[in-house]
């Protein structure tokens, strides 16, 4: 298991306390053994040079005591400073683990706040939060000012974000609007030539195309964003009322799998599948089946499986990219490009993922799994 900071800090500290502690007491040890001769010399030249009178222990006994007494000493201040080292060094350690702690206590805030931030259901609404860091402006102030500036930068840029695909939602189909109207008007003339009710057939599947196109790019931007207001949904509820086609025939097996999210999200998620199932099939003799239920590991999934060309498996994560299509009858098809990107977008929003897998027979098969709700 690996040391927090808090602990490398205090384990460094600690260590060289003890460390310092040691060599204090080498040298103290080698200092008192040094000096103790001196004084045994010191203590044999004041005695008599032959005795003492009156049977008094002779030089011989006395050195034997003085070195004896020297022994105990040196043993007595290794054993009684390695209990004083040992009790100062806890003390130490534990006095350096709270100051530790005290002193990382401002990157444990940055560390909270980012995690909310992070943890927000909707991550880019928690950007206003800041960190605004008390204190002396040390190496820690400073790192906790930077981040609160990035914080405010990314908080400018979604708000810049949001106010943009307000206000595209309305600027772009405005003048569509407007076209469809003068063209449909100018179709309804009983005047117009042939040419040009062909011209303006022409122009309205354009204006329709490019309709759908600022529709699927205005809900690929809102459907990035994590889904904060959650209701109760079936996905067999929507199956039974989207998974239908007139030119090809769609097989059902809905059974329930719950899941709490966006209903209009997940609608256009199961549309989008099943329109793409219809519109890349074969020619004749077409099929799309449809499945929802719940899966072992307790995950709500839709499947959605079609027949059609028979697609590479190396090709297969780039259909989820924005505009990205395969094949020449992709280039042709009807569609914006944006219908497998808009269902990636829409799953992971809702904390789930999507899977696809090329059919060797042709088509795809094409997972959807959710968290389900309990």
């Amino acid at each position: 298991m690996r040391l927090t900071v808090r602990g490398r800090l205090t384990l460094v500290y600690g260590g060289l306390f003890v460390l310092a502690g040691l060599v204090l007491l080498g040298v103290t040890y080698v200092l008192v053994s040094q000096r103790l001769p001196t004084v045994l010399a010191k203590s044999e030249s004041v005695l008599p040079p032959g005795g003492v009178a009156g049977g008094v222990t002779d030089r011989v006994e006395i050195r034997r005591f003085v070195e004896g007494t020297q022994n105990d000493a040196l043993k007595t201040l290794l054993s009684q400073g390695a209990i004083a080292l040992l009790v100062v060094s806890a003390a130490a350690i534990a006095l350096g683990w709270l100051i530790a702690g005290r002193m990382l206590h401002p990157l444990q805030q940055i560390t909270a706040t980012a995690r909310r931030i992070a943890d927000a259901p909707d991550a880019d609404r928690g950007l206003h939060e800041r960190i605004a860091l008390s204190g002396p402006t040390d190496e820690i102030k400073q790192l906790a000012d930077t981040f609160d500036i990035m914080l405010a930068r990314l908080d400018h840029s979604f708000d810049g974000q949001r106010r943009f695909i307000a206000s595209a939602s309305h600027e772009l189909r405005t003048p569509l609007t407007l076209n469809r109207t003068l063209l449909e008007v100018a179709l309804a003339q009983e005047t117009a030539s042939e040419q040009v009710r062909q011209l303006g057939t022409t122009l309205l599947a354009i204006n329709d195309r490019h309709g759908r196109l600022i529709d699927g790019l205005l809900l690929l931007a809102q459907s990035e964003r994590p889904v904060a207001d959650r209701s109760y949904v079936d996905l067999a509820d929507i199956v039974e009322h989207v998974a239908v086609s007139d030119t090809v025939k769609v097989v059902t097996e809905p059974h329930e799998a719950t899941v709490a999210g966006n209903p209009v999200l997940l609608e256009r998620l199961v549309q989008n599948l099943v329109e793409n199932g219809v519109r890349h099939n074969v020619p004749a003799n077409g099929w799309v089946r449809v499945r929802t239920g719940i899966r072992p590991d307790g995950w709500a999934a839709l499947e959605v499986t079609n027949s059609g060309p028979v697609i590479p498996r190396y090709e297969v994560p780039g259909l989820f990219e924005p505009f990205h299509r395969y094949g020449t009858e992709r280039l042709h098809a009807p569609g914006a490009g944006l219908g497998l990107s808009i269902v990636r977008a829409v799953a992971r929003a809702h904390g789930g993922e999507v899977h696809a897998t090329a059919r060797d027979e042709g088509g795809l098969t094409v997972t959807v799994t959710l968290p389900r709700a309990l």
